[in-house]
């Protein structure tokens, strides 16, 4: 008898609507991450947003005026990744400098969660 494995397909990167008008979904895995093609069409929508080298990640730096405006963007940020279930690596250097680092986790690579939020915080 002759045994087939049946592997998860990639998702395909929905840009038919804006990255700020659609909602992060939960994933529990099963799914292949983004290949470094797919995430290149989508880091078209989020300028300012780098792709790791590995294209497991993308990460874009803020800077503010001081300490206070970099917390409350912290804080802002956290609020809206709460409300999308889709949680970024926050980083808060030298008092005014925020580092924020997307991966979906569940998979080890990007999803469209990843931009979708990361659309979501620079609005």
């Amino acid at each position: 008898m002759e045994h087939t494995t049946i592997q998860s397909q990639a998702p395909t990167p929905k840009t038919n609507s804006p990255l700020t008008q659609q909602k992060c979904m939960a994933c529990d895995g099963g799914v292949i991450p983004f290949s470094k093609i797919e995430a290149d069409i989508l880091c078209k929508q989020i300028p300012g947003w780098d792709i790791s080298l590995d294209a497991k990640s993308i990460a874009k730096r803020y800077s503010f005026k001081d300490f206070n405006e970099a917390l409350v963007f912290v804080n802002k940020v956290g609020v809206l990744a709460e409300s999308e279930g889709h949680h970024p690596d926050i980083y808060l250097k030298n008092y005014k400098f925020v580092e924020l680092t997307l991966s979906t986790h569940a998979i080890n690579g990007l999803s469209q969660n990843d931009f979708i939020l990361a659309a979501k915080i620079d609005a």
